[in-house]
């Protein structure tokens, strides 16, 4: 079954769907072996990870060439962000073709202007309701496959407050999004009022960050909220981040790499979150 019909279906199930974060394949790899069955790609991660903050520095092919490592090193579907759609309409449409033919389900192109910021930055700024709606349209208008998936992400709320959330999503709503993800609510109540608003009309993606911009809930609450994707974007890179600076800060103090052995995965259980032992059967039927 393609990536984009298996989203699809996850979409039409009732109930909360969970979606582990990733920056890289390997990420990806061990976010299908724990049991979730949609991955999402962080553009901040993929920033990070090549040295970056995420404001915008990475093209539209680095986010691409990243994007398609990982749905192929995944049988489960992918979400990726793709910042703004790296331009006017045009672009969100060659950012549609791109990403479609990477191999991933799912986008979501933000309403901010180029170039972007993170969600989780303050200084933002966006494009009017109506060029945005016109790159929704676009982007819709590119697709090969029906079944990908394009979300909508609005970025007014930190902006311009929540009634320009709830104008913004009416027309992207109109314009034909398939699912809407408003970033980021720093208020619980308003959090709510976003989903009360919009969760009978169109699936509603919830970005379960870390940062302190945004209320500390457990899926049980998002899901009584209303919303459908419960996406876990950041913590495996963050946590990624901390271990590897904490066992390199031991190193470099200590020089004992005895010191740090029990922090390690096990060489040959790295290998196994490749498949090495497929491969290697694969190896043998050819050998022969």
């Amino acid at each position: 079954m393609k990536a984009t019909v298996k989203l699809r279906a996850l979409l039409a199930e009732d109930g909360l769907i969970l979606a582990g974060g990733a920056h890289d394949a390997m990420t990806a790899q061990l976010v299908e072996q724990v049991g979730f069955r949609l991955c999402v790609v962080t553009g901040a991660g993929t920033s990070v990870c090549r040295g970056y903050p995420d404001i915008g520095l990475l093209s539209m092919e680095e986010m691409v060439n990243n994007a398609r490592y990982i749905a192929e090193g995944v049988n489960i579907p992918v979400i990726v962000d793709a910042d703004n759609g790296y331009g006017n309409a045009l672009n969100a449409r060659r950012t549609v073709q791109a990403f479609e033919a990477a191999g991933v389900a799912a986008i979501h192109i933000e309403d901010q202007t180029w170039p972007k910021r993170c969600g989780h930055m303050m200084g933002k700024s966006l494009i009017p309701k109506e060029e945005m709606v016109q790159k929704l349209c676009a982007a819709l208008d590119a697709r090969r496959d029906p079944n990908f998936v394009l979300i909508a992400r609005c970025d007014a709320y930190l902006v311009n407050g929540i009634e320009d959330v709830f104008a913004r999503g009416d027309a992207y709503i109109e314009a034909g999004a398939d699912v809407l993800f408003c970033e980021v609510a720093d208020n619980l109540d308003h959090t709510r009022a976003i989903a009360d608003y919009f969760k009978n009309r169109i699936p509603l993606l919830y970005n379960h960050s870390p940062s302190p911009m945004v209320p500390i809930l457990t899926s049980a609450q998002v899901a009584e909220m209303g919303f459908k994707l419960d996406c876990f974007y950041a913590q495996p890179l963050l946590a990624v981040a901390k271990a590897a600076k904490e066992t390199l800060q031991s190193l470099f103090e200590t020089g004992d790499s005895k010191a740090v052995q029990n922090r390690l995965m096990p060489l040959d259980e790295a290998w196994e979150i490749g498949g090495l032992s497929k491969i290697r059967e694969i190896e043998k039927k050819y050998a022969e």
